[in-house]
């Protein structure tokens, strides 16, 4: 092969090229998902260390920074990546120009891979790692949709007039990920409508139970709010875990209860 053409493979023009391709549509967390990797030879002969494959997601945390002339620190929000799977290929290849070659692997979608509604985003990071050379990504953005026990309790809120106006991952401290998603409803109609402005939910699962917070309504906007205030105790009014054991009904149901009890509370 000529010199000018490995030139031009190195600076990433006819290089090597990588694609991933998901066997399903959507993303349950909680399950697997099955990926075909394709690479496809480019103009010349070259060597591929290993490939990469991640599974990512973004989230909000906040830094202080000091200005001048400012009595105290501001707190600017910040877009953080975690990856929640990956997968390597454990060894290296070549690959002749023209040659396609496709690898089936599997990945994990941990129980807490955010929802994406709103601005949540989760999405396949695929890298070809090339020796001298610019390396190929593949970026493709996924949905990922409630599992039945989460989706039955999201229908049941929608029953009880709540609608979701606002859905943010923000950084916390205490769980397996640096992260957790809230979910922010509010009363457009029902028995909290009119009462409450609006009601703001943590879902947290493992293998053994599903963990939810729940705060009404909430003044403070930020981290400084629920986050700061109700995560990493179970030792709170408003909090509920449900077992793993039940049902997507019967968890469901509980959910409905809990909230109605709050009401009672708080008219009473």
């Amino acid at each position: 092969m000529s010199f000018f053409k490995k030139t031009l493979a190195s600076l990433g023009i006819g290089s090597a090229t990588v694609d991933a391709v998901l066997q399903q549509e959507t993303l349950v967390p909680g399950d697997k998902v099955s990926v075909v990797i394709h690479v496809y030879g480019g103009a010349t002969e070259q060597h591929i260390d290993h490939i990469d494959l991640k599974l990512c997601c973004r989230y909000i945390s906040e830094r202080e920074e000091r200005q001048p002339h400012s009595e105290g620190p501001l707190r600017r929000k910040v877009p953080q990546n975690y990856v929640l799977d990956k997968w390597q290929l454990p060894y290296s290849f070549n690959i002749g120009s023209g040659e396609e070659r496709t690898f089936d692997i599997e990945l994990d979608v941990p129980f807490n891979t955010p929802l994406t509604i709103g601005e949540s985003e989760v999405w396949l990071e695929t890298a070809l790692d090339i020796d001298l050379a610019v390396d190929p990504t593949d970026k493709d953005m996924l949905t990922v949709r409630p599992d039945p026990v989460m989706d039955h309790i999201f229908t049941e809120l929608e029953e009880l007039g709540l609608r979701i106006r606002q859905v943010e991952c923000e950084a916390a401290k205490g769980f397996a990920m640096p992260f957790v998603q809230k979910f922010e409803f509010v009363p457009t109609s029902g028995l909290f409508h009119g009462t409450w402005r609006e009601v703001e939910i943590i879902a947290y699962r493992d293998d053994k139970q599903l963990q939810l917070w729940f705060e009404i309504d909430r003044q403070k906007k930020g981290l400084s709010g629920l986050l700061s205030n109700l995560l990493g105790s179970s030792e709170l009014n408003c909090y509920l875990p449900l077992s793993c054991e039940l049902t997507s009904e019967q968890a469901a149901n509980k959910v409905v209860q809990y909230l109605a009890d709050l009401f009672a509370a708080k008219q009473g």
